[in-house]
């Protein structure tokens, strides 16, 4: 009996459960032990959790290998579509002739700049209303707690998808690039918002109380002591904004708003491969363009003297390059 009983002492002493001395450097120390131990038991309840809401969500969604095994054949009988082969010299290769007359033919430049213009006119019509909410909802400029009015209308902004919100606007003007740009245009507001105000609590105190002590009032400190210390972190949230909007607009299309994703969910319809991809081709290149250009945009924008100043074609051209580099650990 005393041997078992000295396991269960030794044992709840490890776990940190025994009350053995009352030094408090014995005290710490069992504390450290129990708190070591209470953490590695929510990390196996939360492991245990997550496993099995993994496996319940394969069966709520109806995941089968043995479907998708089946399928494989029918998957790579209509890559012959997407890739459509041809031979130049007699050596194979992809008829992109194919993808350029249909993007020709249907003129894809044109539902391009579609989208693009959804993206664009949402965020700017957006960036006004994101400017008055995120800097109402911070807690410098609107006291506790009346500026959670200002983030409580954000998060219910953002609790509804961009996709839903053309749906809400349908009695505007139908499913059009119109109600795309208002849905934009809402979704910024929440969203860009946001990231000011979070912006907008990690500012410096010093430069406030400094513009306070000249006597100036409160849309002078708001303007000389706050916004002036986040412009450049604006600037960048707002071409980060942009490139997700054009993301957004292109999903927005396969609704029927317009743009590349209207005629891509055109083909999808009607079981043209080739053209989807030519469609997908668009897609990648328009929206892989926009993010450069963004990421040139925030990389101006930052104050470190190491950050790459090369120009945008530059970038662009070094940038297979570049990805090889970092993907081979060279970077």
């Amino acid at each position: 009996m005393s041997s078992k009983s000295a396991d269960g002492g030794g044992l709840r002493e490890y776990l940190g459960f025994a009350s053995l001395g009352e030094s408090p450097t014995e005290q710490k120390l069992r504390d450290m032990k129990r708190r070591t131990t209470l953490r590695r038991l929510y990390t196996l309840v939360g492991l245990v959790f997550g496993v099995l809401f993994f496996f319940l969500s394969l069966y709520m969604v109806g995941f089968s290998i043995v479907e998708l095994v089946t399928q494989i054949p029918q998957f790579l009988e209509a890559l012959t579509e997407y890739f459509p082969p041809t031979t130049y010299y007699g050596i194979p290769f992809v008829d992109v002739g194919q993808y350029w007359q249909f993007i020709v033919a249907e003129n894809l430049f044109r539902a391009s700049l579609v989208t693009v213009s959804i993206a664009f006119a949402g965020s700017v019509l957006g960036l006004p209303g994101a400017l008055f909410f995120g800097v109402m909802a911070s807690e410098r400029v609107v006291p506790y707690p009346f500026n959670f009015l200002f983030r409580a209308t954000m998060s219910f902004i953002r609790a509804i998808p961009a996709l839903v919100w053309v749906l809400i606007l349908i009695p505007l003007g139908g499913v059009s690039p119109f109600t795309a740009t208002l849905a934009i245009m809402i979704d910024t507001t929440g969203y860009l918002g946001r990231l000011f105000t979070d912006e907008l609590e990690e500012i410096a105190d010093g430069p406030i109380e400094g513009i306070r002590s000249t006597g100036a009032n409160k849309p002078q400190v708001i303007s000389f002591g706050m916004l002036s210390q986040v412009f450049r972190q604006f600037i960048a949230w707002i071409a980060f904004d942009l490139e997700h909007n054009v993301r957004v607009a292109i999903s927005l299309g396969l609704i029927g708003a317009g743009g590349l994703g209207l005629e891509l969910d055109i083909q999808r319809k009607t079981f043209n491969y080739t053209e989807m991809m030519a469609c997908i081709i668009l897609i990648l290149l328009l929206a892989g363009s926009v993010e450069l250009l963004s990421q040139r945009i925030r990389s101006y924008l930052r104050d470190d003297e190491a950050v790459e100043q090369s120009g945008v074609l530059e970038a662009f051209l070094n940038a297979p390059k570049k990805i090889l580099e970092s993907t081979a650990g060279r970077r």
